[in-house]
């Protein structure tokens, strides 16, 4: 696949940056406002889904085994729970304790590990949805030739 026209790439490059900086918005202000990791993977990886519609498959250089992003998904979990497993550490009797202090609510830095969390799983879910259309890309390729 060879990609869509000049306009369709050049607006595509100003669009997916813009898109790509308002789902890190979503992750970082999860535990503030609605939305968090989960949405937020979900718009990162719509930023990377627009590249590759645009450019096309020659744009990832996709193979018939696309590892990349799997190896993200794997070790966003396991970070995720290395830091849920620190809560039982840190003395608190309790899978996914919250021991970090809180701070002030409202503001950023206000919610110990949630916006660690909503991290872990913005990264867990942008890759998990882009392996998925990844293999679906490749799949279809194989089909046409």
């Amino acid at each position: 696949m060879k990609g869509m026209t000049v306009i369709v790439k050049k607006t595509t490059q100003l669009i997916a940056g813009i898109v790509f900086l308002y789902g890190i918005y979503i992750i970082l202000h999860g535990h503030l406002t609605p939305g968090g990791g989960f949405a937020g993977g979900v718009i990162l990886a719509g930023s990377f889904i627009l590249l590759i519609l645009a450019f096309g498959s020659d744009f990832m250089h996709l193979l018939k085994e696309e590892k990349g992003s799997t190896i993200y998904e794997n070790l966003a979990i396991l970070a995720f729970l290395l830091l849920a497993l620190t809560g039982l550490l840190a003395g608190g009797k309790i899978f996914f304790a919250n021991w970090l202090p809180h701070g002030t609510p409202g503001e950023l830095v206000s919610a110990g590990f949630l916006p660690l969390y909503n991290i872990f799983v913005g990264i867990e879910v942008a890759a998990s949805i882009l392996t998925i259309f990844l293999a679906l890309v490749i799949f279809k390729e194989e089909i046409l030739k």
